[in-house]
């Protein structure tokens, strides 16, 4: 039985230890709070009254991988030269960054739809909005993880 002293460490492994504790201050929490992605929305509407409608928000209520969940959003929009909607945006409520997404439409585009994945690690709320007019949204959110 070999009865050895551990070795003490070494200044590199004392100087990575203290940096990384020093970092891990300013990380962001590993959940953004409802209030975050509020401030998001607000930042990308200004004070533009958000209404439900016209907005369709397609998440699977149960998901077995949070690190792709299928999210489809539709807007119901003509798509015409003078009535078509430019952008949707999607927020997600647990984020670090809660603004997720931007998709940029016009009228070519035939219909006012975009699908994607996105990395959800919890039940929580997702939003869409469109632009421009009138400020319309939908939220829906995601069940718990099934195992």
């Amino acid at each position: 039985m070999d009865e050895r002293s551990p070795e003490p460490p070494t200044r590199r492994l004392v100087l990575f230890g203290a940096a990384g504790s020093g970092l891990a201050l300013y990380a962001p929490s590993a959940a953004s709070s409802l209030a975050a992605m509020d401030e998001a929305i607000r930042a990308l509407v200004g004070a533009a009254t958000v209404e439900r409608g016209r907005v369709k928000l397609e998440l699977p209520p149960i998901v077995e991988n949070g690190n792709t969940v299928p999210l489809t959003v539709t807007v119901d929009s003509p798509m015409s030269e003078t009535d078509h909607v430019t952008a949707i945006h999607i927020f997600n409520e647990k984020n670090p960054q809660p603004y997720i997404g931007a998709f940029g439409l016009g009228p070519r585009a035939g219909r006012a739809a975009v699908s994607t994945r996105i990395r959800l690690a919890d039940s929580q709320q997702v939003v869409a909005w469109r632009s421009p007019g009138s400020a319309t949204a939908a939220s829906g959110p995601t069940g718990p993880m099934s195992s």
